[in-house]
């Protein structure tokens, strides 16, 4: 296949992306990225077309991907990026029948995401210097991410007038541009209006626009600086070193169910669009009781099981 062929479906199949499914500009970055080694892979095999590809060939391809050393969660994603493309090469006509494997396809390990303790997150949260300014910034930053259960994505695209201060409420763009509505507790809702109005006039210049998180230069803080300052005071508090914004996304979630929260309602304020995403937390709740139980449960320990065994 020639390149400009393959540059100019690619192009075609981020419009799509853009258009009618309403992906944000770095969700169809991934999307065009994880399709893009198929188009080395057939130069290396030499096969000239998209209809070329049948069952055993992707197969071959996903072997490739693991030769080259992506891990297998890797793979799995560029799988399911090439089977959108696949579905949206049939629909436009390119193809006329689907060359993916039916069965025996890799399936992503199943794990259950990790998350922090009601202390640990506690101690997070209050990592930032609160006597400087900065510091008021960022604590107000993972107060907000923690409250309210946020994507890196959303904490960052927040705006002054998404806030509902009488109401304790943010208005968020989701995945897909989706908007939702979501919820404050009073220790966000604190270190929030502080940094509004002791911190962010101060950071504020004529590129500010309504971002809500500045950064020193005016400028809506980025993606990439907000990971880092999680990164940062989870190093200084002592955490594990693999603690991210999504860490606390996934904390937030569990806590919630710990303290009794309907699924469906946990659902809604993480903005998943079914439950049975959510569910896993569940499993992760369950798992917490089971330890607890026989941890604590006198006829529980396996002391408790010799002892009757003896009688």
């Amino acid at each position: 296949m020639k390149k400009s062929t393959w540059r100019e479906l690619v192009e075609k199949f981020d419009t799509h992306l853009a258009a009618e499914k309403g992906l944000a500009p770095l969700t169809r970055r991934n999307y065009t990225t994880d399709i893009e080694p198929l188009f080395e892979f057939m130069g290396r095999e030499g096969i000239a077309e998209l209809s070329d590809l049948d069952r055993y060939r992707i197969r071959a391809y996903l072997a490739w991907l693991v030769e080259l050393g992506y891990v297998k969660a890797s793979v799995v994603r560029k799988l399911s990026a090439l089977r959108t493309f696949i579905r949206w090469l049939i629909r436009t006509g390119v193809l006329t029948e689907d060359p993916l494997p039916n069965r025996g396809i890799m399936k992503k390990e199943s794990r259950l995401p990790r998350f922090l303790s009601q202390n640990e997150a506690a101690r997070l949260v209050s990592a930032p210097d609160g006597s400087d300014e900065l510091g008021l910034r960022d604590r107000a930053l993972l107060e907000v991410i923690y409250a309210a259960g946020l994507r890196v994505s959303e904490v960052r695209d927040l705006n002054v007038g998404d806030i509902n201060f009488e109401t304790k409420e943010l208005r968020v763009r989701g995945k897909g541009s989706k908007q939702r509505v979501v919820l404050i507790g009073e220790a966000a809702h604190r270190a929030l209006y502080r940094y509004l109005h002791e911190v962010r006039p101060a950071l504020v210049t004529r590129d500010s626009g309504t971002a809500v998180f500045l950064n020193r230069s005016g400028g809506r803080l980025s993606q990439r600086s907000i990971q880092a300052k999680v990164r940062k005071y989870s190093t200084m508090t002592g955490l594990r070193t693999d603690v991210h914004t999504h860490t606390l996304r996934h904390s937030f979630a569990t806590h919630l169910l710990e303290g009794g929260a309907d699924l469906r309602v946990v659902q809604e304020l993480l903005g998943h669009a079914s439950p049975a995403t959510t569910q896993i937390y569940t499993h992760i709740t369950q798992t917490q009781a089971r330890q607890a139980y026989l941890a604590a449960h006198p006829r529980a320990a396996k002391a408790a099981s010799k002892s009757d065994q003896s009688t």
